[in-house]
């Protein structure tokens, strides 16, 4: 559970006469991680793609540009047989190829006609309310002719210097059409100027434009029409080629895949070799089912991990289902080296344990729960089901903890008296319990653990946890030096922090005099010591760490605080609009308050309780003993969801 999957090298050689059932074979089993050659100095090269790579690749390019056309997407269909699949797959191609061509061809052509219509329409709008035919805009020897925008009345001025002019202008939207002697033409355009004049460049065609507009508005929607009646049709492609599309899409991918594995492999002019790794437990299927595919003429070595290759062999999580999800979270920092331990599985104790304990609310869990749950059922995605499950466990964590707290929705559930006021609780009758005094401060221990009231124990008590936390991550550092340079190599970089740590408890208690303070300096200095020999002057740097790292850890009450705090503010906003009059224009207002700030909430006990849960995982625990950079599993095959052989 602690280790990933333990894998063998496999490389099998054989003449190239049995090469494609050799890889067909590996395919099938879908276990086999391909090392891809890249060593020439042995004399041998890598391949060529098989014969029909060039042919399959064509196609598979052409069926995904027709399914991104048609818009399929991927779904749940009958599995269809490869064979039959592989037997009308060319004729369908081209059936299909055709059909979607024809529509394509003739949508552009439409879409082209329509947006030069469109494009006349733009430029023919400015002169719509100009009843003139476009002709009659030029053509003249003697007539100077202005069309554009202007910025007032320019009539007054224009009269002042000539008479014998014609101007039709529409006063909204400021268009002018003047027509001029071309005398008169430099000291109307010094008028023009005056009033911000802006030329307009008239469309090059013969009509009046209203009835243009009228004509050309009238085609683009015809043309529109003809789009929609395309999309339909189109749409109805979809609908009859849709299976097809993506059993041959699937079935082209994996015939792709095959094809290319020889560039993948070395290669001389009768052999071939391929070097890869393959689980143990997978190791007795995969040499039995190449032995039968290639009538026993493979043949097949196998050799264990070395520790030479521990940092290139593939790596292979190895969880129970429960913790499964929580592998998305080891991902985004790292996979484990081969010879590390895994911590996905102490993942999903911690992380939930602390998300938990920040948010801590019977009301936000069962908003959260009932929203992972929504979503994984509505969101059919490989990717969202697992981060969905993690969501679940962690409102789990959270409503036990809110159970502990008594909260809902930042309300107590049970009634507590503080400072000679007594502060009803949300559910009657339910009152507080005192149980002891806090040792850490002079605080009450009571149930429900109110954190507002504690916040001093809550403190103490979380930095006692990091301190264990990150103790755990030493242990966990010891067991992988152990495992990876000795026994001495482990007690030197990471027993020596438990040393270190020991000597400061003793060098407290004897400064508080219960003990001799000399005895706690020398076992620390023994801890020192050991730590610079084990990790060099890098470990002396990192001891302020230690406090820093466990005193991170108190975020976990701190964060809790904030997120009460907004809760209660939320509350408190809400219910004092209400009280005064009981039932009134205000009540709407308030429960829109109430529900948005508990929305608002809800989203950052998502992000805030996450991320910090996350911090204390990757910086505090994580430094102490892992460090990551595997090569993720990554076999040669294909998960079918469309055919089956």
């Amino acid at each position: 559970m602690l280790n990933v999957k333990q894998m063998s090298r496999v490389t099998i050689v054989g003449h190239k006469d049995i090469f494609e059932r050799t890889v067909d074979a590996l395919h099938g089993i879908n276990s086999f991680h391909l090392e891809d050659y890249n060593n020439e100095d042995l004399g041998l090269k890598i391949g060529k793609p098989f014969e029909n790579g060039e042919d399959v690749s064509n196609k598979l390019i052409k069926i995904r540009s027709i399914s991104n056309f048609l818009g399929v997407k991927k779904g749940n269909i009958k599995k269809q047989n490869m064979d039959s699949v592989f037997k009308e797959l060319d004729t369908k191609l081209v059936e299909l190829d055709n059909e979607v061509s024809k529509r394509t061809g003739r949508k552009i052509e439409i879409e082209n006609n329509q947006k030069e219509l469109v494009t006349h329409i733009n430029e023919l709008l400015p002169f719509a309310t100009i009843p003139i035919d476009l002709e009659q805009y030029s053509g003249y020897e003697n007539i100077a002719v202005f069309a554009g925008v202007v910025k007032g009345d320019i009539e007054s001025k224009l009269s002042n210097i000539t008479k014998s002019y014609e101007l039709f202008s529409d006063s909204k939207s400021g268009i002018i059409v003047l027509f001029v002697l071309k005398e008169h033409a430099d000291a109307v355009s010094d008028i023009l100027s005056e009033f911000a004049f802006k030329e307009l460049r008239v469309p090059e065609m013969s009509g009046v434009p209203v009835d243009l507009l009228g004509k050309m508005e009238l085609d683009v929607a015809n043309l529109q029409k003809n789009i929609e009646s395309l999309d339909a049709e189109i749409e109805s492609l979809k609908i009859k080629y849709s299976d097809f599309i993506l059993a041959s899409d699937e079935l082209l991918s994996i015939e792709t895949q095959k094809a290319e594995v020889p560039l993948r492999i070395a290669t001389s002019e009768h052999t071939f070799m391929v070097d890869g790794w393959v689980p143990n437990e997978d190791y007795d299927l995969l040499a039995d089912t190449i032995e039968d595919a290639t009538d026993g003429r493979a043949f097949i070595s196998r050799t264990d991990v070395t520790k030479e290759e521990n940092d290139i062999v593939p790596i292979e999580y190895n969880n129970p289902k429960i913790t499964q999800p929580f592998e998305e979270i080891m991902n985004l920092y790292s996979r484990p080296k081969y010879t590390e331990i895994d911590p996905t599985s102490l993942i999903f104790i911690s992380f939930p344990l602390f998300y938990g304990m920040i948010l801590g609310d019977i009301g936000y869990a069962l908003i959260l729960m009932t929203l992972a749950f929504g979503i994984k059922k509505l969101v059919k995605s490989d990717a969202v089901k697992p981060l969905m499950n993690i969501l679940i466990y962690c409102q789990i964590s959270t409503l036990i903890f809110g159970v502990i707290y008594g909260e809902f929705l930042g309300f107590s559930l049970a009634g507590l008296e503080t400072h000679g006021v007594y502060i009803p609780g949300l559910i009657a009758g339910f009152e507080t319990i005192n149980l002891f005094p806090s040792p850490f401060a002079a605080e009450m221990i009571t149930y429900p653990v109110h954190r507002t009231h504690l916040v001093m124990t809550m403190i103490v008590v979380t930095a006692l946890i990091g301190l264990i936390h990150i103790n755990f991550g030493f242990l966990l550092g010891f067991i992988n030096e152990r495992k990876n340079h000795g026994f001495m190599a482990a007690v030197l970089e990471k027993g020596s922090w438990f040393v270190i740590e020991i000597g400061l408890l003793l060098a407290a208690l004897g400064y508080m005099g219960y003990i001799s303070s000399i005895s706690g300096i020398g076992v620390f200095l023994i801890g020192f010591v050991m730590l610079l020999k084990g990790e060099g002057i890098k470990g002396p740097i990192e001891l302020p760490a230690l406090l820093s790292n466990s005193l991170s850890y108190t975020r976990i009450i701190a964060v809790g605080l904030s997120s009460i705090y907004i809760a209660s503010t939320v509350n408190q906003i809400a219910f004092d609009m209400v009280m005064p009059e009981s039932f009134g224009p205000m009540t709407i207002f308030a429960i829109l308050i109430f529900l948005f700030g508990h929305a608002l909430n809800t989203v950052l006990s998502i992000i805030a309780p996450g991320l910090h849960s996350l911090r204390l995982q990757y910086v505090e625990f994580f430094t102490k003993f892992y460090k990551g950079g595997g090569i993720k599993y990554n076999p040669f095959g294909y998960i079918r969801k469309y055919t089956e052989e």
